[in-house]
């Protein structure tokens, strides 16, 4: 078990911060997420659109991206941001793809905006274990 403290007011101002960074000319909705690894880094992911609609990534795939290209780890909580105000940026729920994403990255107890695990946002979730 980690011993790492999560700061939400930094997470979600880190979330809010990397948001402005968000390609979205089409949607012109913003997206921005951090998420606190186990050994006490902080990775950011922003949503990034493409003209062909379903290649578009969202910000939690952006994070999971960064986690495993600075070097791994588990996440234990993610702030996520939404928004089509850049100054006025809300706590954001992960779509069922993201979901997945961080169930991976962090397993079930891995909280997301504070007051949630992935566990309740995906009762049932397919993990590792299913394919073992």
């Amino acid at each position: 078990m980690s011993t790492v403290q999560t700061d939400w007011d930094r997470l979600f101002r880190r979330a809010r911060a990397v948001a402005r960074h968000a390609y979205a000319p089409y949607s012109g909705y913003y997206v921005g997420a951090a998420g606190l690894v186990d050994d006490g880094r902080v990775v950011e992911g922003c949503n990034v659109e493409n003209a062909s609609y379903g290649l578009a990534l969202c910000a939690e795939c952006s994070l999971v991206c960064a986690l495993h290209s600075s070097g791994g780890g588990r996440l234990l909580a993610v702030a996520v941001v939404a928004g089509r105000n850049l100054d006025d940026l809300q706590p954001g729920k992960p779509c069922g793809r993201c979901r997945q994403l961080l169930y991976e990255a962090g397993g079930g107890s891995l909280r997301v905006n504070e007051h949630h695990t992935v566990r309740e946002m995906l009762p049932d979730a397919f993990g590792p274990d299913a394919i073992r």
